[in-house]
């Protein structure tokens, strides 16, 4: 297959016919020229107009990114809402973070889930943006009539910047829509978003970890899977209709569209379509990239992630606080600590550096056969290559400090709290001024301990730190780094029980003392301080080294991606996510990932009991579960058995989590959770055969809501289409 692949890549770059079709991450406005002919032809039975229509309501108007207030626009996941009253469907990990902040010891809805059956019971989740797409529209034109071939690259930066906040503010003059320009094809075309954000999300119902998170770290990214990972949230307005900050008197949104939800089932070779907010790929990323990314981006993530992981886990396992003020870190942690190990054996296996280098040896060709090409595009390549070999011990450097320095957390609390405090001494501020970043303080202050176990950190500092000194050149070792190599003769855990002894950010009770009779000459010579001021400054210094030649690869990247679409000009492109709106279209699919092997397209709930594992453990069944089971009670979700999850091929990444996935009718069929590790690689390469998106089907949800939770208010408020 591999060779086959090698052979045929050549061909694929230089002919619309040999393109693969249902590869790409398509925007909306794009429907109709590009792709709803295909999809129609797959079996889908509506329109492009059903779908977006800036006239009319449609598809589009049922799927939401979330977000965090301050990055709206960085969309962590996506959702869908499923009834007239604003019920939104995502993931449980997509929830993972709002379910563990209101889980304490005495209610722990990790441990014991959590279901509204009141509205008046659904729980508030300050920060948390729900944003809906109004329109969309090419503004590539607008753009590029204020740049030149001539102008360098900071300069275009920033011609650009002008020009797309003055299109967004004319744009959303006189309305309460939020809106951003953003690059697509690596900065060759910008399109404008317009936004609807929400303010108020609040809490619905979720299942245990045991089930919303089954099979846990061991089957994350693995087919088969059995996990029930939901969550629900509801979106909530002013009187009005209108977003709003949490408010007693906000009212649940009337969405302009939602989804019906199917319990009709699925088939092998059923048409689906996905859409929702993905987060990043890299399909155009040359040779050079590829290779810093295997080399030091996943080398590197994996190696400090796992230490990082063994000091949280043996915190986590000494009581049930630790567990929960840890919980989301540690899953945030394992998630990626994974995947870079799962890319980087995928990328091996399908030999995508050979295809990489292949692809390049045709656009030399094709540069090289014309002399106006020559003059554009040359060097593009050897400039990227360049960029990369003069950056890479910065990039070594830069990671470590990213997954290391950056480990634990009290330092850098430190030095954000301490901007605070410095801020709040300024002669400049009134009395009340003062009074009231005071009170902001103690507010950040009760945030971060919430979830913040001192012991845990202290050695996260005594492991990280020393991760760090003996992997990086000493060049560029932070002054902190230094100071315990001499001071303490390369002690690092002798300096985390120092730290952990006498910084005043160890301990809460400490720093509200401290906070009543502020000092910030102590304040600077803490050691938590020191230490994230020193860390800082080492981060920011590597990021200045790299600049030049992050912005020589970014250059070379942009015209190589130029040059690739002048040698296609009549392919179908699709841009790389970044974490804007897209459409994915396949079919539900079993898949044989290698000889001898052979998954089906569907799992049931026998599979859950068949992994059962020990109280506690990954592989948890709860009691209620088995009982259910046992009884057969399915309703009208199944007959013998339940189906749990479902594959498709569908284009999927990160961001993706929580996407609805919707039949050739637009009902939703599933929601989608996961990649499959054999196709890790389909950020950078898609690979047609391998590549799978794992869902939550959408019975095995309703019947956990209806069955296990008993929470009819929320079925009878959805329209189910059996």
């Amino acid at each position: 297959m591999h060779m086959k692949k090698i052979i045929i890549v050549a061909l694929a770059w230089l002919s619309v016919t040999a393109a693969r079709a249902d590869e790409g991450m398509w925007l909306l406005s794009k429907l109709k020229q590009q792709n709803i002919e295909k999809m129609q032809q797959m079996g889908f039975r509506l329109t492009a107009e059903d779908i977006y229509d800036v006239n009319k309501p449609g598809i589009k108007d049922a799927i939401v990114g979330l977000g965090t207030e301050g990055r709206p626009f960085r969309h962590f996941c996506s959702g869908e809402i499923i009834s007239p009253n604003g019920l939104l469907l995502t993931n449980h990990h997509c929830g993972f973070n709002a379910i563990q902040a209101h889980s304490s010891v005495e209610h722990d809805y990790l441990r014991d889930g959590f279901w509204a059956y009141r509205m008046e019971d659904e729980l508030a989740n300050p920060g948390t943006t729900a944003s809906i797409l109004e329109r969309m529209e090419d503004v590539t034109d607008q753009v590029n009539a204020v740049l030149n071939d001539n102008m360098s690259e900071a300069e275009r930066a920033e011609a650009i910047a002008k020009v797309s906040a003055d299109i967004v503010k004319k744009a959303v003059e006189g309305t309460k829509l939020s809106g951003q320009v953003q690059s697509m094809f690596e900065g060759n075309q910008f399109f404008l978003f317009l936004y609807t954000i929400y303010r108020d999300v609040r809490l619905v119902g979720a299942p245990p970890q045991s089930m919303g998170k089954f099979g846990g770290d061991t089957d994350n990214w693995m087919w088969t899977r059995h996990t029930a990972d939901f969550s629900m949230f509801r979106i909530y307005t002013a009187p009005d209709g209108s977003p709003a900050e949490y408010s007693k008197d906000n009212v649940p949104l009337k969405p302009k569209h939602y989804l019906p939800v199917s319990a009709k089932g699925i088939q092998d070779g059923d048409f689906a379509m996905i859409m929702g907010f993905p987060g990043t790929t890299d399909r155009y990323v040359t040779s050079f990239g590829l290779a810093n990314t295997m080399d030091v981006t996943n080398t590197i993530r994996h190696a400090v992630r796992t230490d990082k992981l063994a000091v949280m886990r043996e915190g986590m396992e000494k009581d049930q606080k630790t567990r929960i003020q840890y919980a989301s870190k540690y899953a945030s942690c394992a998630n990626y600590w994974k995947y870079s190990n799962e890319q980087n054996k995928a990328l091996r296996q399908l030999n995508t550096m050979g295809n990489k280098q292949q692809i390049e040896r045709e656009f030399t060709e094709w540069v090289n056969a014309d002399a106006a090409r020559k003059a554009q595009y040359a060097n593009v390549l050897d400039d990227i290559r360049q960029g990369y070999e003069a950056m890479k011990e910065y990039s070594v450097a830069n990671t470590y400090a990213q997954e290391a320095l950056a480990g634990p957390e009290a330092h850098l609390f430190a030095v954000q709290f301490g901007r605070g405090v410095e801020k709040m001494l300024d002669e400049k501020m009134t009395a009340e001024q003062r009074k009231e970043l005071k009170e902001g303080l103690k507010k950040a202050a009760e945030g971060f301990y919430k979830d913040f176990n001192a012991d845990v950190d202290a050695n996260l500092f005594g492991v990280l730190f020393k991760v760090y000194s003996d992997n990086v050149k000493e060049e560029f070792h932070p002054e902190i780094i230094r100071m315990i190599n001499k001071k303490y003769k390369g002690d690092f855990k002798k300096f985390a029980a120092d730290l952990r002894a006498k910084s005043i950010f160890m301990d809460e009770a400490k720093l509200d003392a401290f906070l009543e009779k502020p000092n910030v000459k102590k304040m600077k010579q803490d050691p938590a301080y020191v230490a994230g001021l020193s860390f800082y400054e080492t981060y920011f210094k590597l990021g200045a080294l790299m600049s030049e030649m992050q912005t020589a690869i970014g250059r070379g990247d942009r015209l190589f991606v130029r040059g690739l679409m002048e040698m296609q000009p009549e392919k179908a492109w699709a841009p790389n996510a970044n974490s804007t709106i897209r459409l994915t279209y396949g079919k539900v699919g079993s898949y044989k990932p290698r000889d001898g092997v052979f998954y089906d397209y569907y799992t049931t709930l026998a599979g859950v009991l068949e992994k059962e594992g020990p109280k506690g453990g990954e592989f948890e069944v709860p009691e209620r579960l088995k009982e259910l089971y046992a009884q057969k009670d399915f309703g009208p979700y199944g007959d013998e058995t339940l189906v749990v999850n479902f594959i498709t091929d569908n284009d999927i990444t990160g961001g993706n989590s929580g996407s609805g996935v919707i039949n050739a009718e637009g009902q939703l069929i599933g929601t989608a959770f996961d990649g499959n590790s054999e196709a890790m690689s389909g950020d950078i390469d898609f690979e047609e055969n391998l590549q799978r998106c794992i869902n939550l089907d959408t019975r095995y949800m309703l019947w956990i809501v209806d069955k296990y939770a008993g929470a009819k208010n929320l079925i009878n408020e959805m329209t189910i289409i059996k």
